[in-house]
């Protein structure tokens, strides 16, 4: 450790490196005298017993630059006057003063010159740059650029991806695993269906998966397939190709059968039961128009709404009045199995017609029911018009449409057009099953005064309290049906 003397005064900046210059001089002359020395003795070289002299001391001055000769000397002191250039403590700023201060006296004889090369390589080094994190925040930036467009990319593509997906693919199918979970189901196929009927028959009752699944099959089969109407005892989750393969086999053609669907009004049930059976269509409907012979209530002038919808096995020979009756018998245990007094099974069934019709998902029905009954309340819907579609549609005669023209809804000849009369529809327009029956006894509770079925396909159904609300649901299926032209 290098010791100092508190005593003796600092001295200055000027005369520290005065010092240092006259303690370099000494060196210098000091390397001289020993560059002559040794020339004299290259003369005249020692023997092996001769002593050589001693060399001269450097001067007492070289003592203050060499701490490690002369531990005693003190430490020369740091100037405390600031001058320019210098830092705010009094020390000079250049670090390399401080290091050619402590090291100079490790040069031997050479301290000045070692001193001099030092500063010269010390300046002759390029400045060191300071470490600049721009790069790291520029890679930062581009990073979450590329992120940004991978990400915009992937939601830009893939709706084209999806469609490459299951154009590669194929559509939608069944499995043999899938299939062999499938329960028994009658299907119904009438006079007159073509290829897209079909195919929509067997999807809406769960036989395929897909539309295209199936029709593709078809489209692909030659020669052309040729349906017999009829039912026809299949399975739920069929393959597309082995659904087609039975429909073309005799052995599932059910013989005597009908399958009749929830809200199938009366005409097409007669042609079903006439395709399902031996027994003509002209002698289904005479038998009909004799509403008197069924035990109807005094209201009813067809039989609509009293033929229950279900699938019915009739024994070969029988007659049209027996196959008739039975569907009503049907209708009587369901309104009886509901609590339905006699005396209310005309408004009953014509309530639960109106719901069948117009309702789609099961929960909806209970919610129609309520719109219709709210609408019937002069406090809460003062003009009492119900303004169904599907009550004029049956009175134009497309039963199997719920859209209506302007001049349609316009037209107050039409009997069953609820924007034009007000009140509950004057008929039943439809066949209900047990489920508008229900609802039709018991309505959901709730405020609202519209609703519209924004997607024909799943049944969704928006309901409203204010017009517009209504309006822009009504909004939302416009678009569907431009989307869904065939619906039109």
């Amino acid at each position: 450790m290098q010791s100092s003397t508190p005593e003796e005064p600092p001295l200055s900046r000027r005369q520290w490196r005065a010092q240092q210059a006259a303690a370099e001089q000494a060196a210098a002359q000091q390397e001289g005298a020993d560059q002559a020395g040794a020339d004299q003795a290259g003369a005249a070289q020692p023997g092996m017993g001769e002593i050589p002299a001693e060399p001269t001391p450097p001067p007492a001055a070289a003592k203050l630059l060499s701490p490690l000769r002369e531990t005693a000397v003190p430490e020369p002191a740091v100037p405390t006057e600031i001058a320019e250039g210098d830092a705010p403590s009094g020390r000079p700023t250049d670090p390399t003063d401080f290091l050619t201060a402590n090291m100079i006296a490790t040069e031997s004889g050479t301290s000045g010159r070692g001193r001099t090369n030092r500063r010269s390589l010390l300046a002759d080094e390029p400045p060191r740059e300071k470490r600049s994190h721009k790069g790291a925040w520029g890679c930062l930036i581009v990073f979450a650029v590329l992120a940004a467009l991978v990400a915009g990319a992937y939601f830009f593509l893939q709706g084209p991806i999806s469609q490459i997906i299951a154009a590669t693919q194929g559509p939608a199918d069944f499995t043999a695993e899938e299939a062999a979970t499938g329960e028994d189901v009658v299907v119904m196929i009438h006079d007159g269906d073509g290829g897209s009927e079909i195919t929509s028959t067997l999807v809406d009752q769960g036989v395929v998966k897909s539309f295209d699944a199936f029709y593709s099959v078809l489209l692909q089969t030659t020669p052309e397939p040729v349906f017999q109407p009829g039912a026809y005892q299949l399975k739920t989750k069929m393959v597309a190709s082995t659904a087609l393969d039975a429909l073309l086999d005799d052995g599932t053609r059910l013989s005597q059968t009908v399958v009749v669907p929830e809200g199938t009004a009366t005409v097409n049930v007669l042609q079903s039961i006439s395709e399902g059976t031996d027994i003509p269509l002209a002698d289904l409907q005479a038998a009909a128009s004799n509403v008197a012979a069924f035990g109807l209530p005094a209201e009813a002038t067809t039989l609509e709404g009293f033929l229950f919808p279900a699938t019915y096995t009739f024994s070969p020979g029988d007659t049209a009045p027996i196959v008739l009756q039975a569907m009503v018998n049907r209708q009587y245990e369901a309104l009886d199995s509901a609590g339905v007094a006699v005396a209310d099974r005309w408004k009953t069934i014509v309530f639960a017609s109106l719901i069948q019709r117009e309702a789609g998902l099961r929960d909806d029905y209970y919610k129609v029911a309520r719109v219709f009954l709210n609408r019937l309340d002069p406090a809460q819907w003062e003009s009492g018009l119900l303004q169904s579609d599907a009550t004029v549609a049956y009175g134009t005669g497309n039963t199997h449409l719920v859209t209506t023209t302007d001049a349609e809804r316009a037209d107050a000849g039409n009997l069953y057009n609820t924007y034009a009369h007000p009140g509950m529809v004057v008929g039943p327009i439809s066949n209900p099953g047990d489920l508008a029956i229900d609802a039709a006894l018991h309505p959901a509770d709730g405020p609202w005064l519209f609703f519209v079925t924004i997607n024909l396909d799943t049944g969704e159904t928006v309901f409203s309290t204010t017009v517009a609300e209504h309006d822009a649901a009504v909004v939302v299926w416009q678009d569907w049906m431009r989307e869904h032209p065939e619906y039109g």
